[in-house]
């Protein structure tokens, strides 16, 4: 059986107060009181120089770099010696001399241009990169620890995979031979390994790997003797200002979730983890998310009377999305939404352009010469083609500047909400999906992109109860909300959605079958996104309090009739609601079960929705049976996935329990049919 709780550098993650798990805790607290104790300046903190051999205290042990080649070791508290990244990847030449700095040393690699300081921060080891020229660094080179077991990945929610499964070392369906890109593919900017114990103590130890700047980062997958090793690579780009590359190392106590608690902790560190309860604070509209399901809704279901067989079902907490097509929800429809105390809002982007004489979307139709003038364009001067080769991409930075004097997105705002409308859904913008723009006049690198969403998010989230697609973390302090970080897209999905015969097309307007037809997925496809023995809590752990998760739309609750019982089960111990299309006919056959599932998750989100996850343990080997905290003791959920009942949990089913229960409540979803 495992048992295990994240732990990270100044991170209190653990929640627990009997048995192992109060064991773990204490251990938690101990590792984040050590860490208090190696951030300063002091003598302890510098650690020592021995050759090329530099030792740094870090949270649990001891770090030691390889100054000539970037190869990273450790010392463990319990005298374990693990292997953090071989040297660099093709090599860097001969180092110049080592200086000692109060908090670690500096040094260069002369042949490669590059500049080198590391440091022990907050518990971790730092190491920065600094180019004087364009280039690349494959480092770090990590699981070649003889005893790395799993390795940790933020697809979507999250994974972590064994190094050593068959599947995942194949090339149909798994890792090897795959490149990520670590800041538009990835749902964190990290990843991490599991090391198994050595069957003394029984414990077990792992690695976080944080890459701060993830703009010019990738990961790559290999399999080396039947075991899957990542290794990092960055592009120094002046025009793209990626010049500089980070990464952080935190020991931690191999728990699955440990490298999304680190950066969470690191996300509070730096003033840069959101809280929702401070955004209803802000705007008390937010508090409505807390128990809400969400939906899209089309036909009669996006009308009054729609509004009212929701809530005639006893559904008391929706989000209602709608697209800006011909016939939106009307004022009628959105009073009715709020008065059952239902968000309602539509979905918009300020990401493409088209020719308003032929677009085929409102939301890429805009006036004057935004279209072609905003277009972000290639260094060859062609435009970036807008999604599915429609239009162009727009200039987040054209926008920026013509905002003041020329108001076309508080324009396009105030339209798409004058039905009364107090939600917001603004696709593309929070995703990782950023750009360089050559265009003269208003030329942007990819983090001049970020800033640029960043900004129109913050005015936006002022007033309205705002999401946006993917939401990378750079953009959890302005949002409420997100559809699509919840789902670990793999490579097989997107083939199988431009499939239009299978998977449905954009037709018909009421009821697309892209939305509406179920389908079932390519048993690779299923494993790789929906085995929950596969899947982990990363997103939530990093950032559950901060915003609302949710899965893509065009993957609905009943898109996939034969992941409904697992994703419902993954919803309840995750603490994420789920995601609808309705019109008239499914409100009709899917209402009930709807409302079913939504009244057992309404306590529960509205008791946890703001507070972080504190806990995530497999409870048996198979990992079949796992439980999730939430705060201190604000709710525990455990779920088995199984077909053999654990502890009087039959197979198929969830318990979850308030800290003011006395008994656990219980959901078998496939019970409640449709």
């Amino acid at each position: 059986m495992t048992s295990t709780t994240p732990t990270a550098p100044n991170s209190r993650a653990g929640h627990g107060r009997s048995g192992t798990a109060g064991r773990v805790l204490a251990a938690s607290l101990a590792l984040a009181a050590t860490a208090l104790g190696v951030t300063g300046c002091d003598s302890a903190a510098a650690g020592t120089l021995k050759g090329s051999r530099l030792e740094l205290p870090v949270a649990g042990g001891t770090a030691v770099v390889d100054t000539s080649t970037l190869a990273v070791t450790a010392r463990t508290g319990d005298g374990r010696e693990l292997v953090l990244s071989e040297a660099a990847a093709g090599g860097l030449g001969g180092p110049g001399p080592v200086t000692r700095t109060a908090d670690g040393a500096r040094w260069s690699y002369p042949a490669k241009g590059l500049s080198v300081t590391a440091a022990a921060e907050h518990g971790r080891l730092r190491i920065r990169l600094r180019a004087d020229r364009d280039g690349s660094v494959s480092w770090p080179v990590t699981g070649t620890d003889r005893a790395a077991s799993a390795v940790q990945l933020p697809r979507g929610e999250g994974l972590d995979i064994p190094v050593r499964d068959a599947f995942w070392n194949s090339a149909k369906g798994g890792l090897a031979g795959s490149k990520v890109d670590v800041g538009g593919d990835l749902a964190l900017p990290l990843w991490g390994y599991t090391m198994k114990g050595d069957g003394g103590s029984g414990g077990g130890s792992g690695v976080s790997y944080l890459t701060p700047t993830d703009i010019g980062t990738s990961l790559s997958f290999a399999s080396t003797g039947g075991r899957l090793r990542a290794t990092a690579a960055h592009a120094f780009d002046a025009g793209e200002d990626t010049r500089s590359y980070e990464v952080t190392f935190a020991l931690t106590d191999g728990n699955p979730v440990a490298p999304a608690a680190d950066y969470r902790s690191y996300l509070a560190q730096r003033g840069q983890l959101g809280s929702l309860r401070t955004k209803i604070r802000k705007n008390p509209a937010n508090a409505r998310l807390l128990g809400a399901f969400h939906a899209y809704v089309w036909g009669g279901a996006r009308t009054a009377e729609g509004v009212g067989a929701l809530k005639r079902l006893g559904v008391d907490r929706m989000w209602l999305g709608y697209d800006a097509g011909p016939d939106p929800m009307n004022a009628a429809a959105v009073r009715a939404a709020k008065q059952a105390g239902y968000l309602v809002g539509p979905y918009d982007t300020f990401a493409n352009g088209q020719d308003p004489k032929t677009a085929d979307s409102p939301t890429s139709a805009w006036p004057g010469r935004v279209y072609p003038d905003f277009c972000i364009r290639k260094a060859d001067g062609t435009p970036e083609s807008g999604f599915g080769g429609r239009g162009c991409y727009l200039s987040s930075r054209a926008f920026e500047q013509a905002e003041p004097s020329r108001h076309y997105l508080a324009d396009r705002t105030r339209t798409m909400t004058a039905n009364g409308a107090d939600s917001y859904f603004l696709d593309v913008d929070a995703t990782g999906e950023v750009f360089r723009d050559h265009t003269k006049g208003h030329e942007m690198t990819k983090a001049g992109d970020r800033a640029n969403r960043l900004a129109r998010m913050r005015r936006l989230s002022q007033h309205l109860v705002l999401g946006s697609e993917s939401a990378q973390p750079w953009a959890n302090q302005v949002l409420a909300f997100d559809h699509g970080s919840g789902t670990p897209v793999a490579d097989g999905l997107w083939p199988l959605e431009r499939d239009k015969q299978n998977w449905g097309g954009y037709y018909p307007q009421n009821a697309p079958k892209a939305f509406f037809k179920p389908v079932q997925l390519p048993a690779d496809l299923a494993k790789a996104m929906y085995d929950p023995t596969y899947r982990v809590p990363l997103y939530e752990t990093a950032l559950h309090g901060s915003l609302v998760n949710v899965e893509r739309w065009e993957l609905a609750y009943d898109k996939l009739p034969q992941q409904k019982t697992t994703r419902a089960l993954l919803a309840m111990l995750y603490n994420t609601p789920l995601n609808y299309v309705l019109d008239g006919p499914s409100l009709r056959q899917h209402g009930p079960e709807l409302a079913a599932l939504q009244k057992y998750f309404s306590p529960l989100h509205r008791a946890a929705g703001t507070e972080r996850m504190t806990s995530f343990r497999w409870l048996t080997d198979d990992r079949t049976v796992q439980r999730t905290v939430f705060g201190d003791g604000a709710l525990t959920v455990t779920a088995n996935f199984g077909t053999r009942a654990h502890q009087g949990l039959p197979g198929g089913c969830v318990d979850a329990k308030l800290g003011t229960d006395r008994s656990p409540r219980r959901l078998c979803p496939a019970d409640l049919g449709s």
